[in-house]
């Protein structure tokens, strides 16, 4: 193949990158350097004072200001090639971007810092028959892997110990001050300009598909330390994992994330010739109110079930008794008797251009949201 074909799929490619720090930074700004210009940037924070010695794209203003990290990298990108075209996502992987959203891309670089995070970017990809590719550092050490649907697949390569872990959070902010406080400094801006490259490296081989040999069922381990590389099998396909169920066939639907539910559910029933329609809730809950669990006293909240300790723990409930002694009413199931058919979507979870799972009487479809009002 030719040099200006290759560089036509490279072009043409829709690349996401979740997570937008030291790691984020390197492949976001590898991506526009190769040509990449249709990018989607995922992160849900801010740019502190912290984030400057290890990311080429922020500066002293964009902490001072509290700026947002995918709004900053944003702009920098278009600087570097105004013809780039970067969308941002503000948000968490977990419940944020939408299923259709990730079905557009051909390829997802995951530049995260959690277990939990790894896990929420693969179902998302398995389920939109995506590769994706994950990177991670840690002081002078990194890893380089790539999942592919049919292939390779996260969730089946953690074993026990690695599932317990999933919800545990710990961000390279962490491992600096740990650090900081023993006199040490790590090299975060080296590795992660190692990894990043490896990344854009790996997620280019997908793009061109017959172009060298992926790291797909393999990690790679590189040590700065003794400045060593090592290849290690890490390929992982279990048939019966539910983590990687794609979800297919997509159909699209006339509703979107602006739609109240009870209008959802009657479009839904038109479109699908069905007398009963029910909304699943697979990534998250939704949550009308909380109680005490030694009385009947009860705070409505309405919100989705992510958002719930945030809103209890902020407008002091129940006199700050602690969370483990309330209790609260979800709904993971929505079909037509749902109390609150004038609430959206959104307002229940659903994120935008998101693919929905319903279930119409008594067969599953997956329904792809328009995008908008």
């Amino acid at each position: 193949m030719s040099t200006d074909i290759r560089q036509q799929q490279v072009s043409a490619a829709h690349v996401m990158v979740v997570g937008c720090g030291a790691l984020g930074n390197e492949v976001l700004k590898n991506l526009v350097l190769m040509g990449v210009t249709h990018i989607v940037a995922v992160d849900f924070d801010i740019v502190e004072m912290g984030n400057l010695t290890r990311s080429v794209l922020f500066t002293k203003s964009d902490a001072k200001g509290k700026r947002l990290k995918v709004e900053v990298v944003a702009e920098r990108l278009k600087q570097m090639n105004p013809d780039a075209e970067i969308t941002t996502v503000y948000g968490d992987i977990a419940y944020d971007v939408g299923l259709g959203l990730i079905r557009q891309m051909d390829v997802v670089i995951g530049c995260v810092d959690s277990r939990w995070a790894r896990f929420c970017i693969n179902r998302l990809c398995m389920r939109a028959g995506i590769p994706w590719v994950d990177g991670g550092i840690n002081s002078m050490e990194g890893t380089v892997r790539v999942f592919a649907p049919g292939k390779n697949c996260y969730a089946c390569n953690l074993g026990p110990e690695g599932l317990k872990d999933l919800a545990k959070r710990l961000p390279c902010s962490g491992i600096i001050r740990r650090q900081e406080q023993t006199g040490s400094a790590p090299t975060t801006s080296i590795i992660a300009s190692i990894i990043g490259a490896i990344e854009v490296q790996e997620a280019l081989k997908l793009i061109q598909q017959d172009f060298g040999t992926s790291l797909c069922g393999q990690m790679l381990y590189y040590d700065g330390e003794h400045t060593t590389v090592r290849i290690a099998k890490f390929q992982a396909y279990d048939d019966d994992c539910p983590e990687h169920e794609m979800w297919a066939p997509v159909r699209q639907t006339a509703v979107s994330d602006a739609t109240p539910v009870g209008e959802a559910i009657q479009n839904w029933m038109k479109e699908l010739n069905a007398q009963e329609v029910t909304l699943c809730l697979m990534n998250d809950c939704f949550v009308d109110y909380v109680s005490r669990r030694d009385n009947d006293e009860r705070f409505s909240v309405l919100l989705p079930g992510r958002k719930v300790a945030d809103k209890v723990t902020s407008e002091k409930f129940f006199d700050g008794l602690p969370l483990s002694s309330l209790y609260q009413h979800e709904y993971r199931h929505i079909d037509a008797s749902f109390p609150y058919p004038a609430l959206t979507l959104a307002q229940i979870g659903v994120p935008q251009h998101d693919i929905v799972y319903v279930i119409a009487d008594g067969k599953d479809y997956y329904l792809e949201m328009k995008s908008g009002k």
